[in-house]
């Protein structure tokens, strides 16, 4: 582990691996798909090549604004079927009930705003994406919502990885060092959330 390929081999592998897990991980959300960009930006970090910053957040952001107007483009079908389709019922099923009205009540009082904090706050995205397709969003109008909600996403990643790049000298300290604090993040939200609902309910009763 503490010896990398060259940076040619990283290149020629790293940025298609990078494209198709971030894609993927957009339209089946069950791929760390931040962990995957911030380990990108640690190797890169230790890259000599000047622009390799640049493609890893160019390669994350298109990947995730693909993934998204496919996964979309997806939903929309099943809004527009008499019996629905798969994707809307993935959708449905990573979107509960408290979260997607929640959702839907900050779409009609922030509109597209909403887009960009959903993929910064973990596991928003989907309620939000659900919320704009019962909304009957055009996939025209989520497509410019999108754009920079993938921006900041991926800039926000990369800052993760960067970080992790610069604690440590060896690549795969930092690779292991940002994947640890993007499950941090990810993670962290969610704890609290259950960690908060016990104690909601003893004081209702």
């Amino acid at each position: 582990m503490s010896q990398l390929p060259a940076e040619s081999t990283q290149q020629a592998v790293g940025y298609p691996s990078l494209f198709l897990l971030v894609a993927l991980g957009a339209l089946v959300p069950v791929v760390p798909t931040g962990a995957v960009v911030s380990s990108a930006a640690v190797v890169a970090f230790h890259q000599t090549a000047p622009l390799s910053m640049v493609y890893i957040f160019v390669v994350a952001a298109s990947a995730a604004f693909l993934g998204d107007v496919s996964l979309y483009w997806l939903g929309r079908r099943g809004v527009g079927s008499k019996n629905g389709s798969r994707w809307l019922a993935a959708l449905r099923r990573h979107a509960p009930p408290d979260r997607l009205e929640q959702a839907q009540r900050k779409l009609r009082e922030n509109g597209v705003t909403v887009l960009v904090l959903s993929r910064l706050v973990p596991a928003g995205r989907i309620p939000v994406m659900l919320a704009c397709l019962l909304a009957n969003w055009p996939l025209r109008r989520f497509a410019r919502g999108d754009v920079p909600a993938c921006l900041a996403w991926a800039a926000t990643y990369q800052l993760i990885g960067v970080l992790g790049g610069s604690l440590f000298a060896r690549p795969w300290e930092g690779v292991l060092a940002a994947v640890v604090l993007t499950v941090v993040v990810s993670g962290a939200p969610a704890l609290w959330r259950r960690l908060r609902r016990p104690g909601s309910e003893s004081q209702e009763t």
